[in-house]
């Protein structure tokens, strides 16, 4: 059994194909909401050279995949109330990555300096135990287990990891597609280590790493129970 993911859309094609001219539109509604901030349909249409029903029909799309959000306004104060679109925190997250992973290569770089290998580690557990605090009540132990599993990856899957969750007979396995810290994964062993003792902590059962990104293999997969 294989949950499905769901997809975002990408701010730039991939080396060596075209971005279809409806995804290129897309792009630049996005790149308009990060340039000028909050827009009505109208005036993305105006900047866009489209007409006003033709950027909603794209607008609909990027706020189904959580890309922009919409409120209503009124214009100046006054005059009858507008949808008005901006990008949402998720939007802002896939269209316009920020470099936060070599900051934190640095900043924890200078810890283990000052206060060697341990130090990074507590900073981890800090970390995971706001985390876990923040996901514990979504999974109670009386759930089953495979109900538990398929909530946390429902979390994951906000966090970047693109995770599915797949079953062989009775063993679950929680996979990750996707690293989000791999550069400090890549610098600092002790994540991987701090995020299997949250997983395990979470679902209440024993978890088993299979395989590391990390380490230069294709996802990261977790036996779990």
């Amino acid at each position: 059994m294989t949950l499905p993911a769901v997809s975002v859309l990408p701010l730039a094609p991939e080396e060596g194909t075209v971005e279809a001219p409806a995804e290129r539109t897309k792009t630049r509604l996005l790149e308009l909401l990060k340039r000028h901030g909050p827009q009505t349909a109208q005036d993305l249409a105006g900047r866009l050279a489209v007409t006003t029903p033709a950027a909603r029909r794209h607008l609909q799309d990027l706020q189904e995949q959580g890309l922009i959000e919409a409120s209503t306004e009124r214009p100046g104060g006054r005059g009858r109330p507008q949808h008005v679109f901006s990008l949402s925190d998720h939007g802002e997250h896939v269209a316009f990555p920020k470099n936060y992973s070599s900051l934190c290569v640095e900043v924890l770089g200078h810890v283990r300096e000052l206060f060697g290998d341990a130090a990074v580690r507590q900073v981890m557990d800090a970390r995971n135990a706001r985390l876990a605090a923040r996901l514990r009540p979504e999974l109670p132990s009386e759930l089953p287990l495979a109900e538990r599993a398929a909530r946390l990856a429902t979390r994951l899957s906000e966090l970047g990891f693109d995770p599915v969750l797949e079953s062989e007979g009775e063993q679950w396995y929680l996979v990750q597609r996707n690293c989000p810290n791999l550069q400090v994964a890549r610098e600092f062993r002790d994540i991987c280590g701090s995020e299997l003792d949250l997983y395990a902590e979470l679902l209440g059962a024993p978890v088993v790493r299979e395989t590391r990104i990390a380490c230069g293999q294709g996802t990261c997969r977790y036996r779990v129970g």
